[in-house]
């Protein structure tokens, strides 16, 4: 089962957006606020963390930002914001993927699939450049 950790203060979208995916077969983590995501995260790693933009405590581009070095696992930002400076910030930061509010619950599906076969697809060709060396 992959792990996710989803860092999004609107309680009633955390709650569908953590029943829908648990019925997909993941384990969601739900955080409310940003102050102790990076510590959560890095103490406990998801193969995903999907986080808000604007965010109580610490807003999301300041975790991408603390977690990035230490974390291999994809990052997603879920924003309302469509603003482009905040989608280069991310980037920048480390994000690897953006979805804009309001989600379509199988758009994130998808997108949370395809980052996990990319992170699949690293680390088998991780694998095989080692054995090859």
């Amino acid at each position: 089962m992959y792990k996710i950790t989803l860092v999004e203060d609107d309680k009633k979208l955390a709650e569908l957006v953590q029943q829908y995916l648990s019925n997909h077969g993941f384990v969601v983590n739900v955080l409310h606020d940003g102050s102790d995501a990076p510590e959560t995260i890095l103490s406990n790693p998801p193969d995903i963390v999907i986080l808000d933009l604007m965010l109580p405590g610490k807003d999301g581009l300041t975790i991408c930002r603390e977690i990035r070095a230490q974390f291999t696992g994809s990052i997603l930002f879920l924003t309302a914001s469509e603003d482009d400076m905040d989608h280069v910030a991310g980037v920048e930061l480390g994000a690897d993927d953006f979805i804009i509010k309001p989600i379509q619950p199988r758009v994130l599906l998808a997108r949370i699939r395809m980052l996990l076969r990319r992170y699949e697809d690293n680390l088998v060709n991780t694998a095989n450049a080692v054995q090859a060396e």
